[in-house]
């Protein structure tokens, strides 16, 4: 997916222009105003286009540039290999799949990096000097809700319990990112028992 294309922007894109383009699409598409299942669809690939997006825009002001061009994560789409960014692309496991990733805040750092694979939470800490990348395996989260932060409920933050009785927040996340990681998280779950 090439999240420019699907926003109808050009490539060199600024923020504002991204953000304006989500809004309008959002306002077309969003399935509260009808369209039913089409929508939905339609509305996913745009809040992930713009998650995409975002997350890009981070790495690029957040991250130093990589040291050398890198074959890592080379089975990723290109888009999701630059959101990533070298730091996260270096803690993923061969072949593995990473369908979200996201700017966040945690109670360790105010700016992070979440990204979501096929197996795990993955979540990059910028003001950390070492062990700045953690991960969060989906068989070791006992349980994932997300809740709405008052009182405008524009954000939505995404916790977690993990089975050694962690406990992890994802804070400043679109709602409708929040509610499908929940989701995933507990459909993850519900395989591993089945």
């Amino acid at each position: 997916m090439d999240p420019h294309a699907v926003l109808g922007l050009p490539p060199g894109a600024t923020p504002g222009q991204v953000t304006a383009a989500y809004r309008e699409l959002a306002k077309r598409w969003h399935p509260d105003r009808g369209g039913g299942s089409a929508a939905e669809r339609r509305m996913a690939e745009i809040n992930s286009a713009y998650d995409l997006l975002r997350a890009t825009a981070w790495t690029n002001r957040h991250e130093p540039p990589a040291p050398r061009a890198s074959a890592r994560g080379a089975w990723l789409a290109p888009a999701i290999r630059r959101a990533l960014g070298h730091e996260l692309l270096a803690a993923l496991e061969p072949r593995e799949n990473v369908w979200l990733v996201t700017p966040t805040t945690t109670w360790a750092s105010p700016q992070a990096l979440l990204a979501a694979s096929d197996r795990r939470l993955l979540w990059l800490l910028d003001d950390a000097v070492t062990a700045r990348v953690h991960t969060l395996p989906f068989a070791a989260i006992e349980a994932a809700d997300h809740a709405l932060r008052r009182p405008r409920r524009r954000v939505a933050t995404l916790r977690l319990r993990a089975r050694d009785g962690r406990r992890h927040a994802f804070g400043e996340l679109r709602p409708a990112t929040a509610a499908t990681l929940a989701r995933r998280i507990a459909e993850a779950g519900a395989a591993r028992v089945a």
